[in-house]
């Protein structure tokens, strides 16, 4: 499927209630293609604000990086699935037998109730982090190595893609080898936003450049005076990406 400038536009619903995020929805509708749900807003309001947006004809993005034991990560992407979610994230350090169970979990409960699969992407390695956090949590190796090694591990467990930072996007892209495996970049920052906390950024044209599917747009869209006008920015910039640019800047690393 041919993604439009809109549709690779994902805002993030980071406010603490559903009042609020119910009035983004409202104000960014037609303009953002999907709408990212995360720990803050869940915790606060619960399945229903998921239920909610569903309700109002959009996409969610459930971003709650399930990471537990196999079987209580399995329970809860079905749960996600039934609430009629389109990408939901869990963390690809959960291992290969977290992944793979909660894979098959949602196939099956797809096909009994005849529902909608929607797609798991497998967290990386957060965009918060930077070298010296990586030294502090034991990991030696550098984000080059790490990222693409867990992006590998996921396909391989059949999950159907990864969130990864838009540095390491086309990385990812080079180790899996697969067009249809997705990458999902937060980390985004337009070209007249703030950084904020992420560290490893790069704005939407560029990571579309990188390698990304679907870029996650937050605070600069969330808490501008006017979120509308915010979004069409950014789709804005989106709107210059070409494929071939993406397929050049492939050849320059790899080839």
């Amino acid at each position: 499927m041919k993604l439009t400038p809109r549709d690779r536009l994902i805002v993030a619903l980071d406010v603490d209630s559903a009042a609020r995020a119910l009035e983004l929805v409202k104000a960014l509708s037609g303009t953002a293609g999907m709408f990212k749900i995360g720990s803050q807003l869940f915790t606060a309001e619960g399945p229903p604000i998921v239920s909610a947006v569903v309700e109002q004809g959009e996409k969610v993005f459930l971003d709650l990086k399930f990471h537990d034991i196999p079987n209580t990560v399995a329970a809860s992407c079905r749960e996600a699935t039934r609430l009629g979610v389109s990408l939901m994230t869990l963390h690809a350090s959960g291992g290969s037998r977290m992944l793979r169970e909660a894979a098959e979990a949602v196939s099956r409960e797809c096909r009994e109730r005849n529902l909608t699969r929607p797609q798991l992407l497998a967290i990386t390695l957060l965009t918060s982090l930077g070298v010296a956090d990586l030294r502090e949590i034991h990991i030696r190796d550098r984000f080059e190595e790490v990222v693409p090694g867990l992006a590998e591990l996921a396909m391989r467990a059949g999950l159907d893609g990864v969130v990864t930072s838009p540095q390491e996007a086309l990385l990812v892209r080079h180790r899996v080898g697969r067009e249809d495996f997705l990458v999902v970049t937060p980390g985004v920052r337009p070209s007249w936003a703030v950084r904020n906390d992420q560290q490893r950024v790069l704005t939407p044209r560029e990571a579309l450049q990188e390698g990304a599917d679907y870029i996650v747009v937050g605070r600069p869209i969330i808490a501008a005076s006017d979120p509308r006008e915010a979004a069409a920015a950014v789709v804005e910039e989106i709107r210059g990406f070409v494929v071939e640019e993406r397929n050049e800047a492939f050849r320059r690393r790899f080839v």
